[in-house]
């Protein structure tokens, strides 16, 4: 049954399914949004399937501006005049398409699917789900009911389910809040209802509403723009130690960082010939893929990182693929990404030609990354990407995804969502300690003491752990200041929490001593290593005096674990 005739039986029935549905009071079969709607003054509600009127009117009824819309005209007019002396404006229109409401120019605070999803084809739910997210004002809630059981009146049905909704929030950057479940309120043994109450997050500085416009509204000629917000996402999350605060309204990043996560992320899908625009193919006409670009196929995406070094030959063609990046980044999606109604960019690159070379190859500093120049990102949008990461990937990884599905089908070829996310993977390091369990053994079998950092209790080379300070499940970073000796008992115990300030504090003296011992004083092989690793991932933003210098570590490991306990809200460990 298509929704023509889904309309027609509703048509047919609308006297007594409108006296059915009079009969049931609002509180009584939507309760439990009571909690979560915002007061009334200013707020505009949309009522999508509004049948009989009776939720509209309760809108209404308590202060709401509230638009009524339903797919059949007749069950409309029988509202209007149930409801004739309330203030609600009515529009015919239908799911899914919603073309009139999406003209209306309209957001709205509150979207009320009541008794509807169970009608909309598995098929186009994506599609509507989208369009419900356009509609919806930044801190907005959607609430669906969700019907489980027969339907005598329109038997046309598809099965739902909260697991689904659940995906599509992740995928447009929704959170679910609540699910509620009730009996039928008519006492139909066989039915059941479930409400799910899903939030639009609006951190109060007005960057997540222009992210999502920059993600799901924004024109897109190829997919630039997303692997733009996604590349300064992941710079958040994993180098945010080389971002810089210019002050009170910016903060600036390495342009280079910037260069290697885009080649970072692009080289699954150019090595795997997907499209990235829909008028050349394989990729012809994508400016940053030149000969030093594909000249990278053999390097893994784990060594395009901060730290890493390369040969000279490998280590130029590296420098002048980042340079290419680099040059793309500027001229194609910072520039055309801007701020509605606006020529202003939102992301503003400033690239310089000084260049740092070595005869002996190529390492991966915060020197060279910043020679490559600048990338000005407002602070309110950075604090998003760290703060918000949850939420902004999901939405990113999704668009792209479905952007490069359309590319492919223009080109003959069908490709799934799966498939694609698969190749949108950021392919974290895997967890490896073999290097500092082999710097632990060494000391011990020299003869020098190896205390655990969380206990203090001495170290026996057959029954000792590496543990990674702070959990790699959360945070994924082998860094050598991240991976300290510890007892296998207390590393067992510590599992995948974050150790509390107060324990770090105590601990501060033997962490101290486990990095002069195993990067400084002993050998200078990894100290090199070990600096650079700190200043890409922790806020070491300057790096003060050399006297200072495990003040200073201490002081950004205690700002670092506060972040991740905000931002991932880990369950805490402490050393009792």
């Amino acid at each position: 049954m298509n929704y023509d005739d889904i309309i027609k039986q509703y048509s047919a029935q609308v006297r007594e399914l409108s006296v059915k549905y009079e009969t049931l009071r609002f509180e009584d079969v939507h309760g439990s949004l009571l909690p979560y709607l915002p007061e009334p003054t200013g707020r505009t509600v949309l009522d999508l399937g509004c049948g009989s009127g009776r939720d509209a009117a309760w809108f209404a009824q308590q202060g709401f501006a509230i638009v009524a819309v339903d797919g059949s005209l007749e069950m409309l007019d029988d509202a209007k005049l149930r409801h004739a002396n309330l203030n609600i404006t009515w529009q015919h229109d239908r799911l899914p398409d919603l073309k009139k409401t999406l003209r209306l120019g309209f957001s709205f605070d509150v979207i009320l699917l009541s008794a509807i999803w169970m009608h909309i084809a598995p098929d186009d739910r994506r599609r509507v789900f989208r369009k419900l997210v356009t509609l919806l004002r930044p801190g907005g809630m959607i609430a669906i009911s969700l019907r489980h059981g027969p339907h005598q009146a329109v038997p046309s049905v598809h099965p739902v389910s909260v697991q689904e909704l659940e995906k599509l929030a992740v995928q447009r950057g929704l959170v679910v809040s609540h699910v509620a479940s009730a009996a039928d309120q008519l006492g139909r043994t066989d039915v059941s209802w479930q409400t799910v109450i899903l939030h639009l997050p609006d951190d109060g500085t007005g960057a997540l509403p222009l992210l999502r416009n920059i993600i799901i509204k924004d024109s897109k000629s190829s997919t630039y723009k997303l692997a733009l917000l996604r590349t300064l996402v992941r710079v958040a999350d994993s180098a945010s130690g080389l971002a810089t605060i210019c002050d009170d309204e910016m903060v600036s990043v390495p342009l280079g960082v910037v260069a290697l996560y885009w080649i970072r992320l692009f080289k699954p899908l150019i090595e795997n010939g997907i499209p990235q625009m829909p008028a050349q193919k394989d990729n012809h006409g994508l400016s940053f893929v030149k000969t030093p670009f594909n000249s990278l196929r053999d390097i893994s995406p784990f060594e395009l990182r901060v730290g890493a070094g390369f040969d000279g030959a490998t280590g130029d063609l590296l420098a002048a693929a980042i340079k290419d990046a680099a040059q793309t980044i500027r001229d194609m999606p910072a520039h055309y990404i801007t701020y509605p109604n606006s020529s202003e960019q939102v992301f503003k690159v400033k690239m310089q030609s000084k260049r740092i070379r070595s005869s002996n190859g190529l390492t991966i500093t915060s020197e060279f990354l910043g020679s490559f120049g600048q990338v000005q990102i407002p602070l309110a949008i950075w604090h998003a990407f760290t703060r918000y990461s949850t939420w902004i990937e999901p939405s990113l990884l999704f668009e792209w995804s479905e952007l490069m599905q359309r590319y492919a089908q223009s080109h003959g070829t069908d490709l799934s969502i799966n498939q694609l996310m698969q190749h949108l993977k950021w392919l974290d390091p895997e967890r490896d300690t073999n290097l500092v369990r082999s710097l632990v053994s060494n000391l011990l079998i020299s003869g020098s003491q190896v205390s655990c950092v969380w206990s203090g209790k001495k170290l026996k080379a057959d029954k000792f752990d590496i543990d990674h300070c702070f959990p790699f499940s959360a945070w994924p970073c082998n860094d050598l200041w991240n991976l300290v000796p510890a007892t296998r008992e207390i590393n067992n115990k510590k599992t995948d929490k974050l150790v509390t300030l107060s324990t770090l504090n105590e601990a501060r003296a033997r962490i101290e001593t486990w990095w002069d011992s195993a990067y400084f004083a002993a050998s200078l092989l990894y100290e090199g290593r070990f600096r650079r690793e700190a200043f890409a991932s922790l806020p070491l933003f300057e790096a003060g005096s050399e006297s200072r210098f495990f003040d200073e570590m201490f002081e950004a490991l205690s700002l670092k674990r506060a972040s991740l306990k905000q931002n991932l809200n880990l369950e805490d460990w402490e050393m009792m």
